[in-house]
């Protein structure tokens, strides 16, 4: 038996067709953006999280030259917020890209680290995460949860938590 895993989102031309809350995450997410560390990718990215106090927090990525050592921007991003604001709740998160060697024009999804680790926070909370996906230039898309991202993420309830 074959079955089928589909996703559906929401697809913007233009930054200017969002609400002015989700504006002014890709704004934050674009000025962090800037100074992300990428020095050895070319491939720089900046993210944005509104949490329930109304707050904006912002990350960008971080490599070092022994690559298992970098830290994506989501993960920087979800666990600077957790360590700093354990007891509010992530609404939606603004992702944006850009790269040294030519600009992008679709929205680049986060890699499967980082989407294991934004699914697991927002399980967490029991309240479903919005993400925005934007390139340097083009659409946008918006998800509804983190699980759209990764349909088949691993949970379980088999393991113990201490």
């Amino acid at each position: 038996m074959i079955e089928k895993i589909s996703t559906s989102y929401n697809s913007y031309s233009s930054i200017d067709e969002l609400s002015s809350i989700d504006q002014k995450l890709f704004k934050r997410a674009e000025k962090i953006l800037k100074e992300a560390y990428s020095v050895y990718s070319g491939f720089s990215v900046g993210a944005a999280a509104l949490l329930d106090n109304g707050e904006i927090i912002a990350a960008n990525n971080q490599e070092n030259i022994a690559y298992p050592s970098s830290m994506c921007a989501e993960r920087v991003l979800f666990y600077f917020c957790k360590a700093n604001y354990p007891n509010c709740i992530i609404e939606k998160v603004a992702i944006t890209v850009k790269a040294v060697e030519k600009i992008i024009h679709e929205p680049i999804s986060p890699c499967g680290g980082c989407r294991q680790v934004m699914f697991e926070y927002e399980r967490n909370q029991e309240k479903s995460i919005k993400i925005l996906l934007k390139g340097e230039v083009g659409k946008i898309y918006e998800l509804s949860c983190v699980e759209d991202l990764l349909p088949l993420a691993f949970k379980t309830d088999v393991l113990k938590r201490y």
